[in-house]
């Protein structure tokens, strides 16, 4: 299953085989090049994590939880999702800012916990069969289980022939699902739980004058950017030509400043 990934992680891969349990992950090395490999473990191997995207709070994250006695032996951001699975539960994603899919494997519990960020810019696939579930990046991945059968569901074809794709829950196989943003998973004794930890729930709230409203607008667009900046190799950010990538290119040259190199 990791092999047929191989496209979205070309620096290297990782294996955790427990009772009952088994992780594999595909590896795009953007933070903590050297300690940042998965599957990762917290300090007494009780706990394992994959997980895929960037955790961007994870240096504001990282001391709250020193405080609470957790011990880092990485500078990465996945560690930060270990040590908060084990303080805070299922409610560890309320701490989380980032775009990310990631699952973590209490083998004390033998319990399986899998969120997906907010707005589901990372995506995450699974379906249960042979009594095991199996969960991935993209649906490529599932023909390499011996139980994946590849049946169509046709009552999704109507809705991908209009729209081009195939808006959640729909699916185009039987028995797959797509987990939806701003929602968690947890296998335990052999049932599937999922829950909705967040959803937009207020629009065109906001109060003040255009002039307030742009300041903050801009304060909130030129944090979010600086946020992203954190990398151990090159960044890169597209031009459409629209004000919004404009914002973008702008605000990475005042977070860059002499590292900005421009085409």
């Amino acid at each position: 299953m990791t092999t047929r990934l191989q496209h979205r992680g070309p620096d290297g891969d990782g294996f955790y085989d427990h009772d009952g349990a088994a992780l594999g992950h595909r590896r795009l090395a953007i933070i903590d090049l050297a300690g940042g490999a998965q599957p990762m473990a917290n300090e007494d191997g009780s706990c394992w994590v994959v997980f895929n995207g960037e955790i961007y709070n994870h240096r504001t994250v990282r001391p709250l939880l020193e405080a609470r006695g957790h011990r880092f032996r990485t500078s990465s951001d996945t560690e930060v999702i270990l040590h908060a699975y084990e303080e805070f539960g299922t409610e560890c994603v309320e701490h989380l800012e980032g775009m990310f899919a990631f699952a973590v494997y209490d083998t004390r519990s033998r319990e399986l916990f899998i969120a997906r960020d907010r707005l589901g810019k990372k995506p995450l696939f699974y379906f249960v069969a042979d009594e095991a579930l199996h969960f991935a990046s993209e649906l490529r991945a599932f023909p390499a289980s011996p139980a994946w059968t590849g049946d169509l569901d046709l009552s999704s074809l109507e809705g991908y022939l209009a729209l081009g794709y195939f808006l959640a829950p729909q699916k185009a196989f039987k028995g797959v699902h797509k987990l939806e943003p701003g929602c968690w998973l947890r296998l335990s004794n052999g049932h599937v739980q999922t829950q909705r930890y967040w959803d937009v729930t207020e629009f065109d709230t906001a109060t003040g004058t255009d002039d307030e409203l742009v300041d903050r607008i801009d304060t909130t667009l030129r944090g979010a950017v600086l946020e992203r900046l954190e990398s151990e190799v090159p960044l890169g950010a597209f031009l459409s030509g629209g004000i919004d990538s404009g914002l973008v290119v702008s605000y990475m040259a005042e977070g860059l400043g002499d590292r900005l190199v421009t085409t």
